[in-house]
């Protein structure tokens, strides 16, 4: 059953962004073959993780009970998924982006990380590629890791260099239907619009090209200054400021990033998901974004209505893709899954004591009046 925007509060207590409705989680999840998981490192000054998206064939997999989450049953290696990738502003350390770009498909789950764990978790996920594809690097093309990362190291100690491949290997492991969102995995120590960051998530159910589908966005929310916060339409910036009390955040540049993944069951090819990827760009920009010189917003959509094999010898037959007239309602849909995902990161997430004493306070401790305001 989807959920619909009559109450205008989601779970979290965020307010309900758009007219189209949910799907029954309000979470990247909704969409068939998704799964996420987390490793949390949350200790002192290690504030921390990894957050793993697996995107799997909706039609299913072998070997696997519907809802459960995926195994060596499915390998993407062999059944890649088509993906598209949106640089909206590139100041970033990414993994992966170029050969997505150039053969639309990813060929291992998404990991999110900070900036100075991506090597770690690279090799974490070469390693669960070998040991399920064995001649990958000997015969068998390389593989191309999919790892995407943000900066948390005001309030994590990124020169500990505490990921390693282990926790790439536990977040895969516990990846499920549900899933915690806040200050978890990869978003432990993020930050956002001064206050406490993280990862947040959010669907839209639309109908289109005769059929539904639904849209699910998950991002890593690390970006904005205090006085540019806006939300659902309400701008509280300036509050925000006042009552953070720190002169200084509203005149630094902007340094922070986001990360936002699409996903989706509607069958669509590389060069329409880039497009789909694109929209983001719009939820982004009502939560008060502007894109900032030294902000890295990256956004990556795939789809899970069909794969595209490894070892095909011959001609293969194209998907029935949806026509680009009838885009449209997944546009609309991205924009407000990406907007409300924001807002749940900010309204799910707990406060945060990190390194050297500096801490992160949610929002919810410091406008819970922001609704009157």
């Amino acid at each position: 059953m989807t959920q619909t925007p009559d109450s205008r509060e989601t779970s979290f207590g965020a307010p309900y962004v758009g007219l189209l409705p949910a799907g029954p989680r309000d979470a990247i999840t909704d969409v068939p073959g998704v799964f996420v998981g987390h490793a949390t490192l949350a200790e002192g000054a290690i504030q921390t993780g990894v957050t793993v998206v697996c995107p799997t064939p909706a039609e299913g997999i072998a070997g696997v009970a519907p809802g459960a989450a995926p195994d060596i049953a499915w390998d993407p290696f062999r059944a890649k998924i088509p993906a598209a990738a949106a640089v909206i502003n590139g100041f970033g350390k990414s993994v992966g982006l170029m050969q997505i770009d150039e053969l639309g498909v990813i060929e291992a789950p998404i990991a999110l990380t900070n900036t100075f764990s991506v090597s770690h978790v690279v090799l974490g996920q070469l390693r669960a590629a070998i040991e399920a594809n064995p001649t990958i690097g000997r015969g068998a093309p390389s593989l191309n890791p999919a790892v995407f990362e943000c900066n948390d190291g005001y309030l994590n100690d990124m020169q500990a260099f505490a990921v390693t491949e282990d926790h790439y290997a536990q977040a895969l492991a516990s990846a499920s239907a549900e899933f915690a969102q806040g200050a978890v995995g990869a978003g432990r120590g993020m930050s956002s619009f001064g206050l406490k960051g993280g990862i947040g998530s959010a669907s839209r159910v639309v109908e289109t090209a005769g059929a539904t589908f639904t849209v699910g966005v998950m991002v890593l929310s690390n970006f904005g200054r205090p006085s540019q916060l806006t939300i659902a339409g309400r701008h509280v910036g300036a509050v925000l400021d006042e009552r953070l009390a720190q002169p200084e955040q509203s005149v630094a540049p902007e340094r922070g990033s986001i990360i936002m993944l699409v996903a989706t069951d509607a069958p669509l090819d590389a060069r329409q998901l880039r497009r789909v990827a694109t929209r983001t760009g719009a939820g982004l920009a009502r939560t008060g974004s502007v894109y900032g010189h030294g902000s890295g917003d990256v956004a990556l959509a795939f789809t899970t209505g069909y794969t595209v094999a490894h070892d095909a010898l011959g001609r293969v037959a194209p998907a029935a893709l949806v026509p680009d007239h009838l885009l449209d309602p997944i546009f609309q849909a991205t924009a407000d899954a990406t907007e409300q995902a924001i807002l749940h990161a900010l309204f799910a997430a707990e406060s945060v004591l990190g390194r050297n004493g500096h801490v992160r306070r949610a929002l919810a401790d410091v406008l819970p009046d922001w609704a009157a305001l």
